[in-house]
């Protein structure tokens, strides 16, 4: 079953045009909680004589970069140069994880295994497009003072030897960016000049202090500002003011993006989408947005594009990855 919703897609007038400028010069780091996206696919024919559930006759089970690396593949798909950092635990899953990593030519890594830690899989029971049901395995612990330490170090001494253009933290609340990470992490780009872009969770929402883009989306600004009015306006100032960041982005579903710069805010809205899976759009969203800053494409652009290439990974059931000639179709129907 296809769900239908309106999300993430903003045409333009016929006196705009949008362009999308080559990202094969950039090179980004992320950092961030990594996960394999586990999909076990069938067909329901019947109801189970045990409970009012549906029994799924499994077909096929494909597992996916999830997480930070999904983030990670979303940027080599735009054509950027990319290292992903981050950490798994030490069993078979964690091995699986490492090779799925491995296995994509061009995605520098550099993964460490924790002893005894659990490697987070998500597993979604799907039965064509209809997703039933998600069973987590995970490990929220915190990791050891000495671990964050070796993180920043290997970023640290990357940027020593290699152009290092932005920085992704990708937060999912699963113990790598802790506060002590974060605040070094960010204070070293601000002393290199090196970009930061942020995708928050609740629980370090506020850590972020001094990043270039702070990118939360609805639920989490609401769940940790406590503020539930709607007034975005308002909230991504106040967010800009507390955080000294560059610019705010507050993604909306399907309201749009709202997007504040230096107190000046405005909302990107949407147009119809027919959207089969919203999981996957803000890994496309904080990938295309932090492409773009990067290559100083105007803020106006950056909301239409970004609204655009979220919209797309909708379409496609599961976690998907956006593709820029898609993107680019997409924006010449909208010129002149």
């Amino acid at each position: 079953m296809i769900l239908n919703h309106i999300l993430y897609f903003c045409p333009m007038n016929n006196h705009q045009t949008t362009h999308l400028p080559e990202f094969s010069d950039l090179h980004l780091v992320v950092i961030g909680d990594i996960m394999i996206d586990r999909y076990i696919s069938g067909t329901v024919r019947r109801i189970s004589p045990e409970a009012p559930v549906p029994v799924v006759d499994m077909d096929t089970i494909e597992n996916r970069l999830g997480g930070a690396a999904n983030v990670a593949m979303n940027l080599l798909a735009l054509g950027a140069k990319v290292t992903l950092i981050s950490i798994t635990g030490d069993d078979d899953q964690g091995e699986n994880l490492i090779h799925l990593c491995s296995a994509q030519g061009q995605l520098n890594h550099k993964i460490l295994r924790i002893p005894g830690r659990k490697t987070t899989i998500k597993s979604r029971i799907m039965a064509g497009n209809q997703h039933l049901l998600r069973i987590d395995s995970e490990d929220r612990t915190e990791l050891t003072k000495q671990t964050y330490d070796r993180i920043f170090h290997f970023f640290s001494g990357l940027s020593e030897t290699t152009k290092i253009d932005g920085l992704i933290l990708q937060d999912y609340n699963k113990g790598l960016l802790s506060e002590y990470l974060i605040h070094r992490l960010i204070e070293f780009c601000k002393s290199k000049n090196i970009a930061t872009f942020v995708d928050p969770k609740e629980k370090n929402f506020f850590a972020y202090t001094g990043c270039t883009i702070f990118k939360p989306n609805k639920k989490e600004v609401q769940s940790a500002t406590a503020d539930f009015t709607n007034d975005y306006k308002t909230i991504a100032e106040k967010l800009q003011k507390q955080l000294q960041c560059d610019t705010v982005i507050i993604t909306l579903g399907s309201m749009g993006i709202y997007i504040c710069k230096d107190n000046n805010g405005h909302l990107y809205p949407t147009a119809p989408r027919v959207v089969a899976d919203v999981c996957g759009a803000g890994d496309s969203v904080i990938s295309i947005v932090a492409l773009c800053y990067l290559k100083k494409v105007p803020i106006d652009d950056i909301g239409r594009i970004a609204n655009i290439a979220g919209g797309q990974v909708c379409e496609i059931p599961g976690v998907g990855l956006v593709d820029r000639d898609k993107v680019l179709k997409e924006l010449k129907l909208y010129k002149e």
